[in-house]
């Protein structure tokens, strides 16, 4: 439900939020969903997304962003565990997997990096990809491809929030405007 132009009203569960919309790029103006900070919101969403967990799914697999609430709670509540890849090399890194992210939707590049005992617990594992909002799929290709080179196999891509066109097999809550 659109509000003033410059705000976007979401409900997930029994939680209504006001969106802030931030300017980005070429894209114009794009609402902010944060999970960071907002017990109520992320708890509603991963209990929606319950139901979106791929049977046969043993493990899950993020980025540090502001998805991390989000696959916590999830977590937390279908019993499985998760492991996530950082957007910058930590010092005690072991062996890192390396991952380029093709053009994001902010018109920068990134790099995943994914610790090497991370890497080893995907292994033989069927691993769903889960985000918060999913633009192009950029990332979750990348962090397929992190879960491919770890010898796991990918389940399912997960995300609260669909914004833009992905040829994914995406489960998603809600579509966010592409802009607003």
């Amino acid at each position: 439900m659109l509000g003033r132009m410059d705000n976007l009203t979401i409900t997930v569960g029994d939680v209504t939020r006001t969106l802030p919309t931030v300017r980005v790029g070429n894209l114009g103006r794009v609402p902010l969903v944060e999970f960071i900070g907002d017990s109520d919101l992320t708890k509603a969403a991963a209990q929606a997304m319950l139901p979106l967990v791929p049977d046969g799914t043993e493990l899950l697999l993020s980025v540090v962003t502001n998805a991390l609430p989000l696959v916590h709670e999830l977590s937390d509540r279908s019993g499985l565990p998760y492991v996530v890849a950082r957007k910058k090399r930590r010092t005690y890194m072991q062996d890192p997997l390396i991952q380029e992210v093709p053009s994001m939707t902010l018109g920068v590049g990134e790099t995943l990096w994914l610790d090497g005992p991370h890497a080893a617990r995907l292994r033989g594992k069927r691993v769903a990809i889960v985000q918060d909002v999913v633009a192009s799929g950029g990332t979750a290709q990348a962090l397929a491809r992190l879960v491919e080179r770890s010898g796991g196999q990918v389940s399912g891509y997960l995300a609260a929030f669909k914004q833009g066109e992905t040829e994914l097999p995406l489960s998603y809550l809600q579509e966010l405007p592409r802009r607003l």
